[in-house]
């Protein structure tokens, strides 16, 4: 046992040292220690029990927690298929079923030799080039089969990642409309050199009067929340960006965060200068884990035009700084007090409220947390002032808005348009045709029918992060919905029993349906399930898990109904589909192995 400590001290000492031994880093030590070794192996996480001062338990309940860590060997490669609604469009499915044939593995498992383990994982924020894939958690796009052969062929060669073709990680931002952000040709410290000028209440007074309401999808006051903050007692304060971009659908984020860092850390170092923070952190998800090198090289070169650090641009007592924390796979942390649970090392599990971060949030303190949009909009109002900001938009939905368009168009990418523009016009622009929905902000959001296309994109109509995927007539709404529902099973946090065992249940319900043992009796028990959700849940994720269903049953029903065969309850077990694997083992497929059906209903 003692060497075994000895040899896991070797790589963990340099990163222990490096986060001072300080248990609130706990989930990045876990992500180092994976990226050195592979996995987390039961001897390290002893010697960090011992060198944290940590229960055994409290690592494993952390690192179980998160579906990019990992307590047992993975393959040398370990491939994860991103399973978003638009990868299975565009075939992903067929393409990890390739990859296992031609590596000899089966989905979900580790190869016999331990070379490469195949598995799916939810969207990787790559909805306009897929299908993507993560390999050791660094992500690759626009699979064809000819590129899945050539991954295969470059895993048997064991050919380190690093020397894989540069091609294969090249990612495109498809900016296809610019508006006053997007085109703002911003330069750095600009907007935060014009708001030093003024005071610390001058500048919220302008976010203010520039109406300005979260990105993430809330739409909360801007303003409010960071007034609410400044005005909470504390030792410190701290500034959050919220760049965990979990949301099907959604990858606004992943562009700002690449060619408009910038803009971003600007607003989050304005934000701090209202709040009086000297500390910053931008969460950013896992799935994103190859832009960490860019976005280190941009705050360091803040760092060296004073745009960060002690006495910014020149302000005796201006004092801040960010830090990136990187997530490893877990769509709750994008709900913010489940956000400063994991920033602060622990499960992500979301916080009963009140208190409220901007009272209460990373480490007890006041904080506050924004999306990466909000704060490059904080920028904009930095620089040209509240007043022209507000004039952008409509009465309740100022300045502009950032969709990710994705799924059956032709021009798939970001769209920036004032609030206020109709589904129909985005349709048009993105080369949308015979278009049968529109899934607005994701799974958790609003689908409209053809006959809502002249609805409009704002908080008084339809609310958005930025998620507009789109289906044409030869999509099936039912399977959308499927997917949407396992989806949210599999990030259900398991914190309350409702929504670990309801979103389990809705799953099982949709999948009998699917498998032809679907009746009237099935709606009506997703019925009751919604008002339980809806009731019970800790937190958005279960009181939205049956938005998707409720909304193409009454806006799609016919989907629905093809899946009826029976009239009558009938049960979901099927025992002669549950030996269907057992025929599959013994290459038999005759009556003989067979039951003989029966209509339970008769």
């Amino acid at each position: 046992m003692l060497s075994h400590m000895h040899k896991h001290a070797e790589y963990l000492d340099p990163i222990l040292s490096r986060y001072q031994y300080n248990a609130h880093h706990l989930l990045q030590i876990l992500r180092e220690a994976q990226e050195y070794y592979g996995y987390i192996h039961a001897d390290a996480i002893d010697y960090m029990a011992q060198q944290l001062q940590l229960a055994r338990s409290q690592i494993e309940g952390v690192a179980s927690f998160y579906s990019l860590l990992y307590l047992q060997p993975q393959g040398e490669y370990r491939v994860l298929f991103s399973d978003n609604i638009t990868d299975r469009m565009l075939g992903n499915m067929q393409l990890m079923e390739s990859m296992c044939k031609e590596l000899w593995v089966e989905a979900g498992k580790v190869s016999e030799d331990g070379l490469v383990s195949i598995n799916t994982t939810s969207c990787t924020g790559m909805c306009d080039q897929g299908p993507a894939i993560l390999v050791n958690n660094i992500v690759i796009n626009q699979l064809t089969k000819e590129r899945v052969s050539a991954i295969c062929e470059l895993i048997r060669e064991h050919i380190p990642l690093s020397d894989w073709p540069p091609e294969f990680f090249a990612i495109e931002d498809h900016i296809c409309k610019k508006d006053i952000l997007l085109d703002s040709n911003f330069k750095a410290g600009s907007a935060l050199a014009k708001s030093l000028r003024h005071s610390a209440l001058e500048t919220l007074q302008e976010i203010k009067t520039s109406k300005l309401r979260g990105r993430g999808g809330a739409g909360f006051s801007t303003a409010s929340k960071w007034e609410f903050c400044r005005s909470a007692t504390g030792e410190q304060h701290y500034v959050v960006c919220n760049a965990d971009e979990g949301e099907p659908g959604t990858f606004k984020d992943r562009v700002l965060l690449t060619s408009y860092a910038d803009m971003v850390f600007e607003g989050m170092t304005i934000c701090a200068h209202v709040i009086g923070a000297k500390k910053g952190f931008l969460y950013l998800r896992g799935e994103y884990r190859y832009l960490l090198d860019h976005l280190q090289a941009v705050l360091h070169h803040r760092r060296q035009q004073s745009q960060l650090g002690n006495n910014i641009l020149g302000h005796a007592g201006f004092n801040f700084d960010i830090e990136i924390h990187l997530g490893a796979g877990a769509y709750i942390c994008g709900e913010e007090s489940a956000l400063i649970e994991s920033l602060e090392g622990k499960r992500g599990t979301p916080r009963n409220r009140p208190p409220f971060p901007v009272t209460s949030g990373y480490l007890n303190q006041p904080t506050v947390v924004n999306n990466v949009e909000t704060f490059a909009c904080a920028s904009l109002i930095g620089l040209h002032g509240g007043a022209w900001y507000a004039n952008i938009g409509t009465d309740t939905s100022a300045g502009t808005k950032i969709l990710s368009v994705s799924g059956d168009c032709v021009r798939p990418g970001l769209y920036e348009y004032p609030f206020g523009v109709t589904v129909a016009q985005v349709l048009a622009d993105c080369g949308a045709q015979n278009t049968q929905a529109v899934q607005i902000s994701g799974p958790s959001g609003i689908c409209v029918a053809a006959n809502e296309f002249d609805r409009r994109i704002g908080f008084d109509d339809l609310p958005t992060a930025g998620a507009f995927m789109v289906f044409d007539y030869s999509r099936d709404m039912f399977e959308v919905a499927r997917n949407f529902v396992h989806f949210f099973k599999h990030e259900s946090c398991g914190f309350c029993t409702p929504c670990r065992v309801g979103t389990s249940l809705l799953a099982n319900m949709m999948d009998k349906l699917a498998q032809g043992h679907g009746s009237p009796y099935d709606f009506a028990e997703i019925e009751k399930l919604n008002v339980l959700l809806l009731s019970t849940s800790h937190c958005g994720l279960g009181h939205s898990a049956c938005n998707p269903v409720l909304d193409t049953i009454a806006k799609f029903r016919p989907a629905y109904d093809k899946q009826l065969i029976h009239k009558e309850f009938i049960p979901a077990f099927d025992l002669d589909y549950d030996l269907s694997q057992a025929r599959q083992m013994t290459g038999r497929d005759d009556a003989g192995a067979h039951l003989e059906r029966t209509n339970v209903s008769k």
